[in-house]
């Protein structure tokens, strides 16, 4: 049985105080809308232009790209006519990073550092200001996968405001990306303390819950979020979210589900048009699938798109249709590194398994002396399996499913590259439970790598009649 997070109401007292609070708010309604105490309604006032996507990008919540549009085209309006407008300036650089994140258009970044720059550099009286300014910078540099520099920043505006709820998750997602789970976990103790109900607070502790292991948990949050999110653009963020950490234990019917009603709400959500792509692949209807992904990739050209839509097409068989979107991969990676984000890791990846992998070693390694978190740890050890040095991948695979050190997410594509360096090895208890520990949290998760890890089981065949090994570190619980 999974761990509850300690702190936390339990689930179904959680879910009977929202359905109280639900009942109340309709009673509330009902009474408020008799007749003869009614008097005339007034004409709702519309909301500003770009109102909405003000409210999401200072709240650190994601917004519609059509109303970001229109709040983007103010605040330039704005401070052409007040160029010492402070807040119009950091504004304006947090709806950039917003809208570069939305799209995969990294020409956002080099405009957006620019705003919260001049925004920092003309210096308003007051603190709130100066926080958002910061806060933008910490975005900016998460949305770059610069996570010392976010975390920087977002110390920096915790320094000026302690109490400010919208800075903590951007700690955290610093935190997670430099392998610092404690403080991530810290961090996210005192967001709960400081506003535990907001929609993307229990999206952010479900991304923490996912990360140690706790999937019961996640998915729980995960809902409440869905359930509490203030617009169709939040609340279809949440949900593409539900259906990643569905697919991910394999349930492809709920996560089709949860992909497909995010579209319905923001037809701009592209991360669950990608997400339909991969679930609809490993339902078997490729065509639907194939479509999903080219749905996604033309809104938000995202290399981790390209990168699953060639693996698909490699696995169909399809060489020439897997180099194109691996081409495509390429030109991606050098667009978003022209904006400043680093890219090594889906490039590190992708030479593993499709390109050069000693490149691949090259370039994880610098990324994990940089920054290094479980997803990094992973694809190193599988670079340096690729690029011959099992004895080396294994420390780095192990890094990465060891519950300790922060590697406790349930993943099978972890587990699958561990089974596989421990085949290597000789190691054939420990691979032999790796791979079938794969193959048990997703028998889906990769049209490439289902098949070889099926191959690599069978290659093993059952396991002799014969005690377990005991003392190899390879054999070690997870």
């Amino acid at each position: 049985m999974e761990k509850q997070a300690e702190g936390r109401r339990p689930r179904a007292v959680r879910r009977v105080l929202i359905a109280a609070v639900a009942g109340c708010a309709v009673l509330g309604g009902a009474l408020a809308l008799w007749p003869w105490e009614r008097p005339a309604a007034p004409r709702p006032v519309a909301p500003a232009p770009g109102a909405q996507a003000l409210t999401a990008v200072t709240s650190g919540v994601p917004a519609a790209l059509p109303d970001l549009a229109l709040l983007i085209a103010g605040r330039e309006a704005r401070v052409r006519a007040h160029p010492e407008d402070a807040q119009s300036w950091a504004v304006l650089g947090t709806a950039y990073v917003e809208q570069g994140r939305r799209t995969a258009d990294a020409t956002n970044y080099p405009r957006a550092e620019k705003a919260l720059r001049t925004s920092l550099k003309v210096r308003e009286k007051g603190n709130d200001v100066r926080t958002a300014a910061l806060d933008g910078m910490a975005a900016l540099a998460n949305a770059r996968r610069d996570f010392r520099s976010a975390r920087t920043w977002g110390r920096a505006a915790l320094k000026l405001a302690p109490k400010r709820w919208s800075t903590y998750p951007l700690l955290i997602d610093a935190y997670t990306g430099l392998g610092d789970y404690k403080a991530a976990k810290k961090t996210l103790d005192r967001l709960l303390e400081l506003h535990p109900g907001a929609a993307a607070v229990r999206a952010r502790a479900a991304a923490l819950y996912r990360d140690r292991g706790w999937r019961e948990d996640a998915a729980a949050a995960l809902s409440d979020a869905a359930a509490a999110a203030g617009t169709p653009a939040e609340q279809a963020a949440w949900l593409e979210r539900s259906g990643q950490l569905a697919f991910e234990r394999g349930d492809l019917e709920e996560a089709l589900r949860r992909f497909q009603a995010a579209v319905r709400l923001d037809p701009d959500q592209r991360a669950a048009q990608a997400g339909q792509g991969r679930t609809l692949a490993a339902l078997g209807r490729t065509t639907e699938a194939l479509n999903a992904y080219r749905v996604a990739l033309d809104k938000q050209p995202c290399p981790q798109y390209a990168l699953e839509l060639g693996e698909l097409y490699e696995s169909l068989g399809m060489a020439d249709a897997a180099r194109a979107e691996y081409d495509v991969l390429g030109t991606r990676v050098q667009d978003e590194v022209a904006g400043g984000v680093d890219d090594d890791l889906v490039l590190g990846v992708f030479e593993a398994d499709h390109g050069d992998a000693r490149a691949a070693v090259r370039l994880l390694r610098a990324e994990w002396r940089r920054q290094p978190g479980t997803e990094v740890a992973d694809a190193l050890g599988w670079a340096l399996r690729m690029a011959g040095d099992d004895k080396g991948a294994l420390k780095f695979a192990m890094a990465a499913t060891d519950k300790v050190h922060g590697g406790a997410v349930r993943s099978a594509l972890y587990a699958y590259h561990r089974g596989m360096i421990e085949q290597e090895l000789e190691l054939a208890w420990p691979a032999r439970r790796h791979l079938q520990e794969a193959l048990r949290i997703n028998p889906y998760f990769s049209p490439l790598r289902v098949p070889l890890a099926k191959q690599a089981l069978a290659a093993l065949g059952d396991p002799p009649d014969e005690p377990l090994p005991t003392g190899s570190p390879s054999a070690e619980d997870d």
